[in-house]
């Protein structure tokens, strides 16, 4: 499997090879490839150092391994409704194994941790835990940036492949927004009655995103 890594002190992405048994990228042997594919069926997967690096100091602050059996998706495989952090490979829906209260005592210590920019209250995930370490500022009430020519992440690789999924184009999923992806972005913005500047703002996201989600 291929694994990208954005490393984001750099602003470069970064490109592995590694097997399902191999640890992630960053991960310090915390977590392996096929953990982190979870249910996901892709043999591209992608995320950034900063959620590695929040997964590997969380992991030795919980103190044993976690259960964690849902992380990446790609968009078109669907299962996390609208919001983007799963599709980004930044977030982690972990404890399905554990008690209420160890879950609870999870969610405490992840939301005083300082480590993950959202940590979901237990009313909304009862049954698990849920923490990510998203990016900003979102564009969309999903959480996905503006970009634009020039931008790297894996925001870029949900961009890419959502248009190789809604268009039919072949764009490298690389995670670098250069000139043929940007004309990719005119096309189906000029085909959905866009302003076609090639600017990925709200609108863009909401009418690819939409029709690629799932699909």
């Amino acid at each position: 499997m291929v694994v990208l890594i954005h490393n984001v002190q750099a602003n470069r992405m970064e490109r592995f090879e590694r097997g399902p048994r191999e640890p992630m990228p960053y991960a310090n042997e915390t977590l392996t490839v096929g953990e982190f594919r979870g249910r996901s069926l892709s043999d591209l997967l992608w995320t950034t150092t900063q959620t590695m690096q929040s997964w590997v100091a969380f992991r030795r602050m919980w103190g044993s391994p976690i259960y964690a059996p849902y992380i990446f998706k790609r968009i078109a495989e669907g299962g996390h409704a609208a919001q983007s952090q799963h599709y980004a490979g930044t977030a982690f829906d972990v404890a399905q194994n554990l008690t209420n209260a160890q879950r609870a005592l999870m969610r405490q210590m992840a939301a005083r941790s300082g480590l993950w920019s959202y940590v979901e209250p237990a009313y909304l995930t009862p049954t698990w835990v849920h923490f990510d370490r998203r990016l900003g500022p979102p564009a969309c009430a999903a959480g996905y940036p503006l970009q634009r020519q020039g931008c790297v992440g894996v925001y870029v690789c949900i961009l890419q492949d959502a248009l190789n999924v809604v268009t039919g184009s072949r764009l490298s999923v690389d995670g670098v927004f250069g000139y043929v992806t940007c004309e990719q972005v005119r096309i189906f913005q000029a085909l959905n009655r866009l302003t076609a500047d090639g600017v990925v703002g709200c609108s863009t996201w909401q009418a690819l995103t939409s029709q690629a989600l799932g699909r």
